[in-house]
């Protein structure tokens, strides 16, 4: 086979497979979960492999200083590739359900999370009291000892442009999109119909960046939500630490045992006191094909707060907890939107030209997800899928074909390191 088309058929490859910016891929926790509504329970999480792929002008790294188009590690060579112990949290006591607005808390650059300390039961649901988890100070990043999500530091290095743009302007940044074959599922021993898969969110918390020429990797691994450094040169840290960007897959579905769980657990609330005579009638119906909001953790709550967990127009129709702070509906991106064609697609997320960025991945169950529900840790198997396209449209979106149009692409040029 002549070099011509060795090139050719390799750059084919490259359209259909390495298509996206990173791609998270083969992650499968099998999980005995804590479910939000029951007691401790004993939970194993077995081993996982992250695969990662990079676009032509992107590379990829653990540590700032080994950089690649790909990665691939388990939680057992994370101790090796990762640049510190504390760069990565493995949920090595199984995933306890947690709740995020996607909020960052800027002194210790991680995403801020709540437990459930207590759980009531009322009338019509549940009474919460919920804890902030302890992950934003200190190097060690769990939840009371239990690891309950996993977390990893991501670095993406982007030879787009020339010219890195100091400030934090999402104008000056490229547009990201989630791949369209990117989901969580069950995986192949797990039990589909439990639904666990519908309550897992992934999690993209950007921390900070600095110029793709930097080849310091304390520096890169140093980076924080602070701006840092000297603006001419390379060390300098822009910090951006927004709020995370939460994906939530599956957002239409809902198992048949998690409605019936809701329709029995849930009736309508009428009032701030969580007792008989607040509750007049039966919760607003759930359905599967439809999309409701998450009317997730965002501060702690006290007993005194009186909160349900099913308070949302959505559900118990009470607004009360929401309008002072305690939950909230969150703008999370969807797989509905994910699947939208054409110009419709939105963007995910953005990156600056000429930049290495460092990106706190996590990836939990949201516990105030009407889909998480006692029996729903008997999936035990969750398998997650993603990965990123600078490309807006796909090829089903412009029709093109597996013929002389792939083969005849250009290559793509690769800047070098030391630029």
């Amino acid at each position: 086979m002549d070099e011509k088309r060795k090139r050719a058929m390799s750059h084919k490859r490259r359209i259909r497979n390495l298509t996206s910016l990173c791609g998270l891929s083969a992650i499968i926790l099998a999980v005995s979960t804590y479910a939000w509504f029951t007691g401790l329970q004993d939970v194993s999480v077995g081993t996982f492999q992250v695969e990662i792929a990079a676009a032509d002008s992107m590379q990829l790294s653990l540590n700032g200083q080994d950089w690649s188009e790909s990665l691939t590690f388990t939680k057992d060579d994370l101790t090796t590739k990762a640049y510190s112990a504390t760069s990565f949290n493995w949920p090595s006591n199984g995933l306890v359900p947690v709740s995020s607005i996607g909020d960052m808390d800027s002194n210790s650059s991680r995403m801020v999370m709540y437990e459930k300390a207590s759980m009531t039961t009322t009338p019509g649901g549940y009474r919460l009291i919920a804890n902030k988890v302890a992950n934003t100070s200190g190097a060690y990043e769990g939840v009371q000892g239990q690891n309950g999500f996993l977390a990893f530091d991501l670095f993406i290095k982007n030879f787009s442009g020339t010219a890195y743009f100091t400030e934090n302007n999402v104008a000056n940044e490229e547009a990201i999109y989630l791949t369209p074959d990117s989901k969580v599922s069950i995986g192949s021993s797990g039990i589909a119909s439990s639904g666990i898969q519908n309550s897992v969110r992934v999690a993209f918390a950007q921390i900070g960046r600095v110029s793709a020429f930097n080849n310091t990797a304390s520096q890169i691994t140093g980076i924080t939500c602070s701006d840092a450094g000297s603006a001419e040169d390379t060390s300098y840290v822009t910090g951006i630490c927004r709020k995370a960007q939460i994906w939530e897959p599956n957002d239409t579905k809902h198992v048949a045992t998690a409605i019936n769980w809701y329709t029995k657990s849930c009736k309508k609330r009428t009032a701030a006191d969580l007792v008989d005579a607040s509750y007049t009638g039966t919760c607003n119906t759930v359905t599967d094909g439809n999309y409701y909001n998450t009317y997730a953790i965002a501060k702690e709550i006290n007993a005194t707060d009186k909160v349900d967990v099913y308070d949302g127009r959505d559900y118990n129709s009470y607004e009360t907890s929401i309008t002072n702070g305690s939950l909230k509906a969150v703008d999370y991106f969807t797989d509905t939107e994910k699947n939208l064609k054409g110009v419709s697609r939105p963007t995910f997320m953005t990156l600056a030209p000429a930049s290495i960025t460092k990106v706190r991945v996590y990836v939990y169950i949201e516990g105030q997800d009407i889909d998480n529900f006692d029996y729903a840790s008997a999936g035990q198997q969750i398998q997650v899928n993603f990965g990123f396209t600078k490309q807006r449209f796909t090829s089903d979106d412009v029709g093109v074909t597996e013929g002389e149009l792939y083969n005849n692409l250009p290559t793509a040029v690769h800047p070098t390191a030391s630029r």
